[in-house]
């Protein structure tokens, strides 16, 4: 009896191993469900069914499957398509597309590339991720969270949906021989075996710059690595910081972006393929491993003075209008007054003037100033009054004059 038990749990356990085998096949994750494909076209699933993801039992004849976040498609050795689960966006109606030899899905669409390199799609549109109508000479599709991403034969890619991410900026990909989506990211493997990825990275899910995989080309391109550091005061922004790995011959995009306070200086190092080892936006050209260093220079700040007068002078050094000068320029101040007037102070920002009731002083540029030299007319002579005053004194002066004579 032990014996019969003992052989009956090794059958079991022989049979469950065989399954997984089997299931290895084909496989396909979706949002909260898995689906395999068994040797002989049937399909198992197990997960979370409240849509009926998991409704697989009766297909047959299924040699590819593919999981969206709640609905199952599977394709057909007719070249058909059947799917089950969630359809409130119609990402389950694909019962009359033909000639199919992919399908793919995206949390709520689903996309099937035709023998012909045309592309079909359906389900969930809002943003635009089934605007596929136009794609030609398309050899593999991918789907994302909301965005739909096809190969061309040319190794180019095109990439519709929701780009909130830039996860379909992928219009300067070439030399493409896969692609994959994420949920919000898109990722390209290049005939060399380098990868490139764009799109949503909080988790580092597009840090693949160093990467060099196995590719499918009999002869594929030499692959290079491109290091690149900065000095303080700003970064390099494009292609990043770190290393990178890219075909032979490839030419790689650099961006340098100085901080506040800072200016881009020039690349150094293995500059030999750089198109202008001055400019903060260049190319490299990588025929071999490079190390490159984005050099940032303090620049002194400058700001700006404004001079004005009011009638009755003007300001002859520096001058009236706007003068620029670095941080800490001391500037002279002369302010003439024309005839009949006289100078009576600066006005504004008076601040940094070292002395505001002095018609020649001086300001220290510490900061962005505007300042008015003030004029007043001179008080007019009273001749008359004059004259009665002095007229005046004289009677007085006589008047003493004769009391001490008496």
């Amino acid at each position: 009896m032990k014996a019969r038990k003992l052989t009956l749990e090794i059958l079991l356990s022989v049979a469950l191993i065989i399954m997984v085998l089997n299931l290895s096949c084909t496989l396909a994750a979706g949002g909260r469900h898995t689906v395999g494909i068994l040797p002989d076209g049937r399909v198992v699933a197990t997960g979370n069914n409240d849509e009926g993801q998991c409704n697989v039992s009766g297909w047959i004849d299924i040699v590819h499957v593919a999981a969206g976040f709640s609905h199952t498609v599977g394709l057909r050795d007719n070249r058909t398509v059947v799917a089950t689960g969630r359809n409130i966006e119609g990402q389950c109606n694909v019962l009359g597309w033909t000639d199919i030899s992919m399908v793919f899905a995206g949390d709520w669409h689903t996309v099937g590339l035709k023998d012909d390199g045309h592309v079909v799609a359906t389900g969930k549109n809002d943003e635009g991720q089934c605007d596929v109508g136009g794609w030609t000479n398309i050899t593999q599709v991918a789907a994302g969270h909301a965005h739909t991403v096809g190969l061309r034969d040319d190794g180019t890619v095109v990439a519709t949906g929701l780009n909130n991410e830039g996860q379909c900026d992928v219009g300067g990909w070439t030399n493409i021989t896969q692609v994959a989506a994420g949920g919000w990211h898109t990722v390209g493997l290049k005939d060399c075996g380098t990868v490139v990825a764009t799109g949503r990275n909080n988790d580092g899910q597009c840090d693949v710059g160093g990467w060099i995989l196995d590719t499918l080309s009999d002869e594929p391109p030499g692959t290079y690595h491109l290091t690149i550091s900065s000095t303080a005061g700003g970064l390099a922004t494009a292609p990043g910081e770190g290393i990178f790995a890219y075909c032979e011959s490839e030419v790689v995009n650099l961006v340098a972006e100085a901080g506040s306070g800072y200016g881009f200086g020039n690349w150094t190092g293995d500059v030999g393929t750089i198109a202008d080892a001055n400019d903060a936006t260049t190319t490299i050209t990588m025929n071999g491993d490079y190390f490159i260093t984005a050099n940032f220079e303090q620049i002194t700040p400058q700001f700006d003075l404004a001079i004005s007068s009011t009638a009755g002078g003007m300001v002859t050094a520096p001058g009236e209008g706007t003068f620029t000068y670095d941080q800490g320029t001391g500037v002279n101040l002369v302010a003439e007054a024309e005839e009949g007037y006289r100078f009576v102070n600066w006005a504004g920002d008076v601040d940094a003037i070292a002395h505001v009731d002095a018609a020649s002083t001086n300001i220290t540029m510490n900061g962005d100033y505007s300042i008015t030299a003030n004029f007043e007319e001179k008080p007019s002579i009273n001749w008359p009054l004059i004259g009665g005053v002095i007229g005046a004194m004289v009677v007085v002066g006589l008047v003493i004059l004769l009391v001490r004579r008496r």
